[in-house]
């Protein structure tokens, strides 16, 4: 790791940001595989523990959450018996989104049960100012992970999504046709106008095009859950502190960071390769 100038290591991270695979990265750069992947790992557990710090008290207003599948190593159907339960299989990152600043203040990589809402909605709440509007999916065990880590203290309403019969000609590659939204009000008195998962589901695409192991129909999936956390915190990283938020370029580009006031300025692979250090 020491070998490569920073020069270098922004070249890497470029091409990793940018949604390329690590073999792809190897090619580009003429870097060796398990380098790219140290550095990749070092560099995601630096980031994690950088963002960690940096985002508290932060000032957002108008929360969105969903989750966003994946999987380590093999799919279920295709997993071995003696890997189950050991950080293969599907896999699911928990992201929070801020409407207004497009800050993603939280987010977590494990499963899609109570135990993970849990630790992610008590990790979202740790982290912010002020009292929020939280929009969820219809997702039931975002209910009692929201009550334990907010009690009274949120105005939160799920929008739940209404969907019609799969399409037969194209069903394993569309979802089904969507019909029609519910509004379910879960505590206080959220604003009807901005009850929405239209920004963080947004994301999700964001996600996909900046994550190769997130692809849809991918053969660039990760073979440690580690790798996988790696790569979601450094895109997290990049996408909240150097990446300019096409919304917000008025009155001058910004970053998400920026416009949540965490940051003064734009943040440059250089910047971001030197948290190693």
């Amino acid at each position: 790791m020491n070998k490569l100038s920073p020069q270098k290591r922004a070249q890497i991270v470029g091409c990793l940001v940018e949604g390329m695979s690590i073999r792809a990265t190897v090619r580009v750069t003429g870097a060796a595989k398990n380098t790219v992947t140290k550095l990749l790992t070092d560099l995601g557990d630096a980031c994690s523990q950088y963002q960690d710090a940096v985002m508290r008290d932060l000032p957002c207003r108008n929360v969105q959450c969903d989750e966003i599948w994946s999987f380590v190593y093999a799919k279920d159907k295709n997993l071995p018996e003696d890997m189950k339960g050991e950080g293969a299989g599907s896999v699911w990152t928990w992201v929070a989104l801020d409407a207004d600043t497009k800050l993603v203040p939280a987010y977590l990589v494990g499963q899609r049960d109570a135990i993970d809402a849990r630790a992610f909605i008590a990790d979202l709440a740790s982290r912010l100012a002020n009292r929020i509007q939280l929009t969820t999916d219809g997702h039931s065990v975002y209910v009692q992970a929201v009550e334990a880590a907010f009690g009274m203290e949120i105005d939160y309403a799920m929008l739940i999504k209404l969907y019609g019969e799969e399409q037969q000609e194209e069903k394993r590659y569309s979802p089904a046709e969507h019909v029609g939204t519910e509004v379910k009000i879960v505590q206080g008195t959220p604003d009807p106008g901005t009850i929405s998962t239209s920004h963080v589901e947004r994301q999700n695409l964001t996600m996909r095009m900046g994550m190769r192991r997130f692809t849809r129909l991918t053969n660039g999936f990760s073979k440690k859950i580690e790798n996988l956390a790696a790569a979601v915190s450094l895109h997290f990283m990049h996408y909240n502190f150097c990446r300019v938020h096409k919304s917000l370029s008025k009155p001058y580009p910004r970053t998400p960071a920026m416009a949540a006031g965490i940051t003064d300025r734009i943040w440059t692979l250089e910047d971001l390769v030197s948290l190693l250090d």
